[in-house]
């Protein structure tokens, strides 16, 4: 019967290499009898009085030497280099340099048991492209392949298994030297009994069910690690922060090849949650910690709820470091458990960032943004944001406050104003706005499946309406306000970069306008938007597809304020036109935007490393109704190229409109971070 308690490195059994090679050299010696007699020996003796006294013999420390190499002490062994002699001075001059040894490699006995790959991925033999400096060099790795074979048949099971390694002892010159390893695995080893020792009831039949082991499964070690990992990830999300699991012991039998398996598990006290507390150098108060959890006082312990937790934490950004451990308190509940705090170690982050993106589009021309913004200037969570924008058409300056986690996880409160001045072929407009909102938004750190929002806005713009009973574009100033609603629904995996799943947005604003030196306004506007992402090979080719349709009711499109129409076109829009471009013209062939919009895209996503390639069709209608139609779409084609960085992929789009109309650009492109949609 044989023992065995592995943990991290199995029990490994060397089976050693030897190359020997024996050579004897005979000498002609002179002959001698092969026997004398009684009176010839007694006659070859000294007199016992002609014996010298025996003197000791010298020791090597009383022997002296003239050589002081022969007297140092020897260099440790870890001192010694087995790196090859450089080439010398004679070869230099020459060219020469030593010559490398070339050898092929087989290795037997592990592809039919499945470990061959495992073994090839390891071995020293096989890198290096099988080239060594010396033989010595060749057996080295050919040991410790024979090394890495042992260990590998015992990992899956093969506690018998034997490896050996054959060189030939000579080849002729600049000949491959020939390697082989021959692996003999044997009987595969099997669980017999399985006990778990050190637990209660209760916790022994959470232990149990999680170790998911059985008896007459192979003893592989990766699986028994595995299944001992998840009674020590298992166990804390029923309310057992402090198991441990022990050392295993498993008694192989050589004869039925069967081991009995034995598991010391301490599960701890049963335990509940108590409070949080906090170490480091804290940015957030313990009365600001208790806005983030998604449990109360008393709850049984979960270690989800713990990670989770920890990465809402994270999701601040103004940390550069957190943990959090359970704390054992000794205060027992009723119900026999124990309360356990929650010690949040905080390790302040850089609250300052600075920004900058830019971009270009046909129609729309070059925009570069800049961002400052101190995530806690208002402390916990008050932000300062600073914004500017300098485009060729769009130029705009805003300052807004956000308070997230207002109260509430996930809740965040904003209020800003902005000032814009724009030049586009649909309109010009000086706008300056003041606007505030309650949202749950998702971010790149914590993406959200559920998003909404509530807002309110007041406007002021002076822009450029088209009148259609003079075909001007006189000046008029616009007062409007509106109540801005949205909802989101996201199951992609991703924010920027989606390759599965799907995503539906709904936005509904109510909105009151005043035109000075006209009416009262009413009237609403609704957008609702869907995307999918499916992969067709891994994620290295997805098709991605896209719709939104829109309508403004209760209110003639003459009526209302130019920059509150809808209008498609443009990089984010209807590829291959220019920005706003689609749908109703003036006179002067710029568009007046519409009530209604419809659009589509499909676009195939093909990566090859940090490289994209996208082919893309999109279509598009702008109508002067209310209600969305699919006449008279017109569609776009082209090609676009992805540069993949970690925090999105850099895009270039070329299109071209489909039936192209005059006026209309031949070529339109588009330069963006992040996908189209």
């Amino acid at each position: 019967m044989k023992s065995y308690g592995f943990r991290g490195a199995y029990v490994l059994l060397l089976a050693g290499i030897s190359l020997t090679a024996t050579a004897a050299i005979a000498r002609q010696a002179p002959q001698r009898p092969t026997s004398i007699d009684d009176a010839e020996f007694q006659k070859a003796l000294p007199p016992l009085d002609a014996v010298p006294e025996t003197q000791p013999a010298p020791t090597l420390a009383q022997t002296p030497s003239s050589d002081a190499d022969l007297n140092a002490a020897l260099p440790p062994l870890t001192t010694f280099n087995p790196t090859p002699l450089p080439p010398t001075a004679q070869q230099a001059a020459q060219g020469e340099a030593p010559k490398a040894l070339r050898y092929k490699f087989e290795i037997s006995g592990l592809k039919q048991i499945g470990l061959e790959d495992d073994f090839r991925s390891l071995s020293a033999l096989l890198h290096d492209g099988k080239k060594a400096a010396n033989a010595t060099q060749i057996k080295a790795r050919a040991d410790e392949d024979v090394a890495l074979a042992e260990r590998i048949l015992r990992s899956g099971g093969y506690y018998d298994g034997t490896a050996v390694a054959t060189i030939p002892a000579t080849v002729a010159p600049d000949a491959v030297v020939p390697v082989a390893i021959v692996a003999t695995p044997g009987d595969r080893y099997k669980l017999g009994t399985i006990t778990l020792t050190g637990l209660t009831p209760e916790p022994y039949g959470l232990a149990q069910s999680a170790l998911n082991l059985k008896t007459g499964d192979p003893i592989v070690a990766a699986k028994i690690e595995d299944a001992e990992a998840h009674i020590s990830l298992r166990l804390p999300e029923q309310g057992y922060p402090f198991v441990k699991v022990g050392q295993r012991d498993i008694l192989l039998d050589d004869v039925t090849h069967v081991g009995d398996y034995t598991l010391p598990v301490d599960a701890g006290r049963k335990s509940h949650f108590g409070k949080l507390r906090t170490a480091g150098d804290p940015v957030f108060t313990v009365q600001h910690l208790n806005v983030f959890p998604r449990f109360e006082t008393g709850d049984l312990y979960d270690s989800r709820q713990v990670d989770d937790l920890r990465q809402a934490l994270i999701g601040t950004s103004l940390l550069s470091t957190v943990s959090v451990e359970p704390v054992a308190t000794g205060e027992i509940a009723p119900d026999g458990t124990e309360a356990v705090d929650l010690l949040v170690h905080q390790s302040r982050g850089k609250a300052r960032t600075l920004s900058a993106s830019a971009g270009y589009g046909t129609g729309e021309g070059i925009k570069l943004t800049g961002e400052w913004q101190h995530r806690n200037l208002f402390p916990p969570e008050g932000a300062l944001i600073l914004s500017a924008t300098a485009g060729t058409l769009d130029q705009s300056l805003a300052a807004t406050f956000r308070r997230s986690d207002a109260g509430q996880r996930d809740r965040t409160f904003q209020a800003g104003v902005t000032v814009s001045r724009q030049r586009f072929d649909a309109y010009s407009a000086d706008t300056a706005t003041l606007a505030a909102s309650l949202a749950r938004q998702s971010t790149p750190i914590w993406q959200k499946r559920w998003t909404w929002s509530v807002g309110t806005e007041l406007t002021a713009s002076r822009e450029t309406p088209f009148d259609p009973s003079d075909l001007t574009r006189p000046h008029d100033t616009y007062f409007i306000a509106a109540l801005p609603l949205q909802v989101g629904y996201d199951t992609s995996d991703s924010l920027l970069d989606p390759t599965r799943g799907f995503r539906i947005t709904t936005k509904v604003s109510p909105e009151a306008q005043k035109q000075s030196g006209g009416g009262f306004d009413k009237y609403v506007r609704l957008l609702a938007q869907t995307s999918g992402y499916y992969p067709i090979i891994g994620k290295s080719l997805v098709i991605a597809a896209r719709a939104q349709v829109g309508s403004i009711i209760g209110a003639a499109r003459d009526d209302i304020a130019p920059s509150r129409r809808l209008y498609s076109g443009g990089g984010g829009s209807v590829r291959g036109y220019g920005y706003q471009q689609l749908g109703p013209k003036d006179v002067d062939n710029n568009p007046i935007g519409g009530r209604s919009q419809t659009e589509f895209a499909v676009e195939a996503r093909y990566r090859f490393g940090n490289y994209g390639i996208v082919p893309f069709f999109d279509g598009g209608r702008v109508g002067t109704e209310s209600t969305p139609s699919i006449k008279d779409m017109r569609y776009g084609v082209g090609i676009g190229a992805r540069y993949y960085t970690n925090f999105g992929p850099f895009r270039l789009d070329v299109a071209t409109p489909i039936a192209r109309q005059k006026g209309e650009s031949k070529i339109a492109v588009y330069i963006s971070i992040g996908q189209a949609f």
